[in-house]
This record gives C-alpha cells, structure tokens and sequence, in this order.
C-alpha cells in the first residue's frame, strides 16, 4: 500500500539507524511490525494480570510431564 505521511525527518533518521532498514520503507515496516508485537504483548500481559493463570487443585507437574513422555 502507498502512503503519503508528512513524518519529522529526525525521527526518520532514526527509526532507520535503530531498524539497520535497507531503505526508508523497510525501516518503517520493521518499526511498525515491532511497534504492533510490543503492543500485542502489553495486552496479553494485561489480560494474565487481570485474570492470572490458575492451577486445578491437586495439581502436579512431574504427572503432568510423565503422561506427555510415554
């Protein structure tokens, strides 16, 4: 997709000397792609602080890991 974006030239400076981009496209593309996993993340991690991850009672893991070995 072409996109026209009036973008301050220092923060382009930048985003290509911290992606190491080929060119101006594939910085912002790297930049943007990382901006969007940093985000992902910051959710789920919201998510797992909201509603924190819960064991069954009686739960054990040496079970657990032998019934996934044999």
């Amino acid at each position: 997709m072409k996109v026209t974006a009036l973008i301050p030239r220092a923060l382009i400076d930048e985003v290509r000397s911290i992606s190491n981009g080929k060119n101006i496209t594939d910085s912002i593309i790297k930049a943007l792609t990382e901006w969007v996993d940093i985000k992902k993340i910051s959710e789920l991690n919201q998510q797992v602080s909201d509603k924190p991850l819960e064991f069954k009672p009686n739960f054990d893991a040496k079970t657990i890991r032998d019934t996934n070995q044999s």
